[in-house]
């Protein structure tokens, strides 16, 4: 069986916030809750680059290591989900997530923040797939319709992939395989014409748009 996973690919993602505002719109996600947000290094010099990152889904989820009611489990597709009937509210999770996955409706001290909420790779959660109780606790269930996820199906330049692991390392195996010498074949060098010996490993390829071709060596 396919074990669901996340992929982003910083060499595509543009911050557009595109798979942000997918996620808010399918799930109808209060005020305050952001289950997938864009992070972005190095803003506005060479080297820039941003990731979109919501639950990875771990293996070995330390969120449900720490959970004191064990309201996490996991799913036969490998995707982690908890029981909002159980959580307390304890932001246990919140500590022990390096992701930051888990958010709370409410600001305040935790236990009165409210039930936690974070990314269910829209797989739902134990209620009755894509019942009304379901969505108003947990979100569209678009897994059970036999669709991906919103985020990744809305990402316009497929930064962003969901799925099969399996399939995902096919993909970004090629991606890296073309791009032949690392990120400046697509990527930032790539998009922005930076000039040769700017930033090292970052210069344009030969034959880009704005460089010359390469040499053959032959007078005309």
């Amino acid at each position: 069986m396919a074990r669901m996973k996340f992929l982003c690919d910083a060499e595509r993602c543009i911050e557009c916030n595109g798979c942000v505002t997918a996620c808010k719109q399918e799930h109808e996600i209060p005020w305050g809750v952001n289950r997938r947000r864009v992070v972005t290094v190095n803003d506005g010099v060479p080297g820039e680059r941003s990731i979109s990152v919501a639950c990875m889904h771990c293996s070995d989820a330390p969120c449900a290591a720490v959970c004191p009611v064990d309201c996490f489990y996991r799913t036969a597709e490998g995707v982690v989900l908890h029981d909002k009937d159980l959580c307390i509210g304890c932001g246990y999770c919140f500590y022990a997530c390096p992701f930051g996955a888990p958010q709370f409706p409410q600001a305040g001290a935790f236990g009165v923040r409210g039930k936690m909420d974070k990314c269910t790779f829209c797989a739902g959660g134990p209620e009755k797939d894509m019942s009304e109780l379901e969505f108003k606790k947990y979100g569209r269930n678009r897994l059970a319709e036999g669709k991906l996820p919103a985020c990744a199906e809305m990402c316009s330049t497929k930064a962003l992939l969901g799925g099969d692991g399996d399939v995902l390392a096919d993909i970004y195996r090629e991606r890296v395989t073309i791009r032949g010498r690392g990120g400046e074949v697509w990527g930032w060098a790539t998009a922005y014409g930076q000039p040769a010996g700017a930033q090292p490993g970052a210069q344009p390829p030969a034959g880009a748009p704005g460089q010359p071709a390469p040499s053959t060596g032959q007078k005309s």
